[in-house]
């Protein structure tokens, strides 16, 4: 269960969908990725970093480096599950998010997630230090609650 479930301040809601029921009658294994993906776009917007594409996209690239789900309970068709997410953690070029899934009347644990993200630069590729208007964006929302490490830039 989630220890430090008070720390999530960021929750978006999602009805499942018959498109994502498997044969079994359960939501797809996959589709647990898209509704933490979901929540990770509806946090970045709150947190004033709104991720679009197309005219008007930002001019940052951020790439996911892992991905892990623990599943604990079968989400079903027509539940209404809400979807908490935080960022745990921001280092010199990446930051972590954390985000569980709970049915939102019984409040059964349905999954966990936690998604590792690297911050790169935009002509290289290669990764790059996470601005610190980021971090004073994500401070801003997060108070206390994330660990934030201080900006160390290596020698040449």
């Amino acid at each position: 269960m989630i220890a430090d479930r008070l720390k999530f301040k960021h929750r978006a809601q999602i009805t499942v969908r018959n498109n994502e029921i498997d044969w079994q009658g359960i939501v797809h294994n996959a589709v647990y990725l898209h509704y933490f993906e979901v929540g990770r776009m509806g946090y970045f917007e709150t947190i004033g970093f709104p991720i679009v594409i197309g005219p008007g996209a930002l001019e940052h690239k951020v790439v996911i480096g892992r991905n892990e789900l623990d599943y604990r309970s079968s989400a079903r068709f027509n539940e209404t599950l809400d979807v908490y997410t935080r960022i745990a953690w921001i280092r010199n070029t990446s930051f972590a998010l954390r985000g569980f899934i709970e049915e939102a009347t019984t409040k059964r644990l349905v999954a966990e997630n936690v998604s590792l993200h690297v911050w790169l630069n935009q002509e290289t590729g290669e990764p790059a230090l996470v601005p610190n208007f980021f971090r004073m964006l994500v401070r801003k929302f997060e108070g206390e609650d994330v660990l934030i490490t201080p900006l160390t830039v290596p020698d040449n």
